[in-house]
């Protein structure tokens, strides 16, 4: 969808946890930060948590300093070529799936 971004948080089971839906200019870090702090005000057990490679920097330091998550970034092979499937990057992107299969949820 133009113009918006969706970020999710997911259990191990892709069962939603947290949704945020921000505006296209939000970077991916700034929304991740916003992300994960509701994911610990909700749901306060959860200490470990699997991020694409875009959510990488200061959000780590973050994570582990002021929520007490150890926030692990799950990155591409550097030699990979084409498509390749990155471990646990699948849950979200199969919980997308389960939603966008939903006709009230694929449009606005």
């Amino acid at each position: 969808m133009n113009g918006r971004k969706r970020h999710i948080a997911v259990d191990t089971l892709g069962l939603l946890l947290t949704v945020l839906v921000t505006a296209a200019s939000v970077t991916d870090r700034e929304a991740g930060g916003t992300l994960l702090e509701q994911l610990r005000q909700r749901h306060w057990r959860v200490t470990l948590v699997w991020a694409d490679g875009c959510y990488t920097g200061r959000l780590v330091d973050i994570a582990r300093e002021v929520l007490q998550i150890a926030l692990t970034v799950v990155k591409r092979c550097d030699d990979a070529t084409g498509f390749t499937v990155l471990p646990k990057g699948w849950l979200v992107e199969q919980t997308f799936t389960w939603l966008m299969r939903s006709r009230r949820l694929a449009r606005n």
